[in-house]
């Protein structure tokens, strides 16, 4: 079992078709993430904004690439205080840090404040991505991951139970993958995390576990080490 662990949440995770917010996502997902949270474990979350913007929005909307990024940033605040509140609403303490500094709603990220929460039994949610334009919140999942020292990062995906050779929706041929290491992500071009945040896992010797989301109960196998999803290493193992 790991110690302490960083889960990677997409904004669509939270969402539903036809709604940003989808109430009973966000109320299934609390209580998984309680069950990490009595067993004792240290949780941190880096959520995405996709439920609310995304690259090709931006794109339609003629939105500088820069500007564009900002309010994706935004987006992932909202979702860290949804998140809070939901988990908040089970009993689960919780600081939302984020970024870019906005005091009344949250904590800015320092880095031993960030620790010593973990350290007292809260859960950590971070918000607002790095704080910088033309990173994703991959690369802020991988970032917090290494300043907090987590054992692991759990990539929650939507409808995916781990890493395949082509896009299984499309390809129902395609191979999954149980084991990887990093240098297979980069050389293969298997669409996982970007390549700065495949990178910073690999230099940091941080295991990525991908796996399938919207099966209950997957989440909280993942911290067992139980899940049938991809493992990601340095060295494959």
């Amino acid at each position: 079992m790991y110690k302490r662990v960083l889960l990677k949440l997409s904004g669509e995770a939270l969402s539903s078709p036809g709604n940003s917010f989808d109430p009973a996502i966000l109320r299934s997902l609390a209580q998984e993430l309680k069950e990490i949270h009595d067993l004792g474990i240290d949780l941190a979350i880096v959520v995405g904004g996709g439920n609310f913007i995304r690259g090709k929005m931006i794109e339609q909307m003629g939105v500088d690439r820069v500007q564009g990024d900002y309010m994706g940033m935004l987006g992932t605040v909202i979702n860290a205080l949804a998140v809070q509140n939901a988990l908040e609403k089970i009993g689960v303490p919780t600081r939302v840090q984020t970024a870019i500094e906005m005091q009344k709603v949250a904590e800015p990220f320092i880095v031993r404040k960030a620790i010593r929460h973990l350290e007292k039994g809260r859960v950590v949610i971070f918000g607002a991505g790095t704080g910088n334009p033309y990173f994703s919140t991959d690369t802020t999942a991988a970032l917090r991951a290494s300043e907090i020292n987590a054992d692991v990062i759990l990539m929650a995906k939507n409808g995916v139970d781990g890493v395949y050779n082509a896009d299984p929706k499309t390809h129902p041929e395609a191979t999954k993958y149980d084991n990887l290491t990093y240098m297979d992500l980069i050389q293969e071009g298997l669409q996982v995390m970007d390549t700065t945040a495949t990178s910073m896992c690999m230099d940091n010797d941080i295991d990525l576990v991908v796996f399938n989301m919207n099966e209950k109960g997957n989440i909280i196998k993942a911290v067992r080490g139980e899940i049938t999803g991809t493992v990601i290493s340095k060295d494959g193992k």
